[in-house]
């Protein structure tokens, strides 16, 4: 499986947060982040990122579960799901975790992966992310079984 690894800076477009009155500070929050991908990869530097993300933290700590979407430049997608944990260095917001792929169109239909990520928040509406992991296209797959 070949590796890939990249980074991307993005935007909160949107989130809402909710605070749970069973115990000081917990808060329940979704956020939708859009970006752009950097990897020496091409099939994924310049992609499009979608990523939705629910968090759960109290004090600072916790869990984060999400769906992610990359849409290439020729329009093909590959889209699979995340999950981390929360914590607070210095006042900023940090998840470490891992993705999974799930699904793929175009030359992504039927593609495998998975791997690590560590995102920062660096401001109330900026994100930055570093991820590495490997993937496997169906052709290629099915080439090398064949």
């Amino acid at each position: 499986m070949p590796s890939l690894s990249g980074s991307f800076s993005g935007l909160v477009r949107s989130q809402s947060a909710i605070v749970v009155p069973d115990q000081p500070g917990h808060a329940v929050m979704l956020a939708e982040v859009v970006g752009t991908q950097k990897s020496v990869d091409p099939l994924w530097n310049g992609s499009s990122l979608f990523y939705a993300a629910l968090t759960d933290i109290v004090n600072g700590a916790g869990t984060q579960r999400g769906y992610y979407v990359n849409t290439h430049g020729d329009g093909s997608v590959d889209s699979g799901t995340f999950e981390g944990r929360v914590t607070t260095v210095n006042g900023v917001l940090i998840v470490e975790g891992s993705y999974q792929n799930t699904d793929g169109t175009g030359k992504f239909k039927g593609s495998t992966g998975n791997g690590t990520f560590t995102t920062r928040l660096t401001s109330p509406n900026e994100v930055e992310c570093t991820h590495e992991g490997t993937y496997e296209l169906a052709a290629a797959a099915t080439a090398a079984a064949g």
